[in-house]
């Protein structure tokens, strides 16, 4: 089996949102904005291919099935479906996917789940052939949403998924579909957000950490729903981690896949951290 790391669409946002409270003139050392104040997002996957025969992709991305309003809104330059020109890359078609896990389903992360917009075409529901695995609890948030949060779902998906026949909700922390891939949960960006743990090696980070600045503790986005909840989840999160020598992957950071974790002087940072990842096991 092997473990690489893809890129889907990416999109530019306002920086100050995706660092909550914390002032310019301390996100700014980490990150550099346009003359919008939008800093650059990676929207990057996880494929494991040849997991025991079958290949399994973590996450989707953005995609591009935004019309062209909302995809200048949300800073998309790309025109492709930039995750189907990954997969490629790999000689894969979105149909070869067997199983697809979503950390949640807001639409950085689940809008590849759809077809390229067309003009006057409704998108239609990508990877045919494979099974969705969301976490049961957080897909009746998206079916349910609060207000704080509507706008982040996609109101066709959930329909689209429900009609496919191959939804699986997932409850607890395995699911018979994936040997040695484990879940944890946290709540405090979104109810129920699931954290693949892969060969007990890997650990999906999803938006609990977006990227490398924000292992530091106290960094939040505006976009959480509870931020304090998730700071001291996020604590807990790298303290297990830590201890268990496992990398962390990164879905939106622009510069890294994956890092390990170091802890010096009561403070986590990242340490070997690299690009685009690909490893067998």
């Amino acid at each position: 089996m092997k473990l690489i790391s893809l890129m889907g669409n990416s999109q530019m946002l306002d920086a100050g949102s995706m660092f909550g409270n914390a002032p310019k003139a301390l996100w700014s050392r980490w990150v550099e904005v346009d003359e919008f104040n939008r800093m650059q997002i990676a929207c990057r996957c996880l494929l494991a291919k040849d997991f025991h025969g079958k290949n399994i992709l973590f996450e989707t991305g953005i995609g591009a099935f935004f019309e062209p309003k909302l995809k200048s809104r949300f800073g998309i330059n790309e025109d492709d479906h930039v995750l189907l020109n990954s997969l490629a890359q790999h000689d894969l078609k979105h149909t070869d996917i067997d199983i697809v896990v979503l950390s949640h389903l807001h639409f950085d992360h689940a809008g590849g789940l759809l077809s390229k917009w067309q003009d006057g075409k409704e998108p239609e529901l990508l990877f045919t052939n494979a099974q969705y695995l969301v976490s049961s609890d957080h897909w009746q948030r998206a079916v349910d949403p609060h207000p704080r949060d509507r706008a982040s779902f996609i109101p066709q998906l959930n329909k689209l998924l429900m009609d496919s026949g191959r939804l699986q909700l997932v409850i607890g922390s395995t699911h018979e579909l994936l040997p040695e891939v484990r879940f944890d949960y946290s709540n405090g960006h979104t109810p129920s957000m699931m954290h693949a743990i892969i060969k007990n090696d890997v650990v999906f980070c999803a938006d609990l950490i977006p990227g490398k600045p924000w292992v530091h503790v106290p960094i939040s986005m505006g976009y959480d729903r509870f931020p304090e909840l998730l700071i001291d989840e996020k604590s807990q999160f790298l303290v297990d981690h830590h201890k268990n020598n496992r990398k962390l992957f990164f879905t939106h950071d622009p510069d890294f896949a994956i890092a390990d974790i170091t802890y010096e002087n009561g403070r986590y940072s990242t340490i070997n951290e690299i690009k685009f990842f690909n490893q067998e096991y």
